[in-house]
């Protein structure tokens, strides 16, 4: 599913203008990345959670050349998937 699938799934489920529907989605896709910004967590209850994880520097390798490269340290944002989802997932 894509974002546009997404706001028109939200748009004719509750009978609102795609307009509409279109902002409570960017709503709240922004508020995920502004709370992962800070560093915080975000718990959806059966849905998963996100959270930023922290990765150290490593030697890594081109995989042309095969010469040695330092990788930078980076955060990045980590998805856990919820028990309720899992379930669903694993009966279909």
């Amino acid at each position: 599913m894509t974002k546009s699938e997404l706001v028109d799934a939200v748009s004719h489920r509750h009978s609102v203008p795609r307009v509409v529907a279109e902002a409570v989605v960017d709503s709240f896709f922004s508020g995920i990345a502004k709370a992962l910004g800070r560093g915080a967590r975000v718990e959806l209850r059966g849905f998963g959670s996100f959270a930023v994880r922290a990765y150290d520097g490593y030697t890594g390798r081109d995989p042309r050349t095969g010469a040695a490269i330092a990788v930078k340290p980076k955060v990045l944002p980590v998805f856990r998937v919820g028990r309720e989802l899992r379930l669903r997932v694993e009966g279909e």
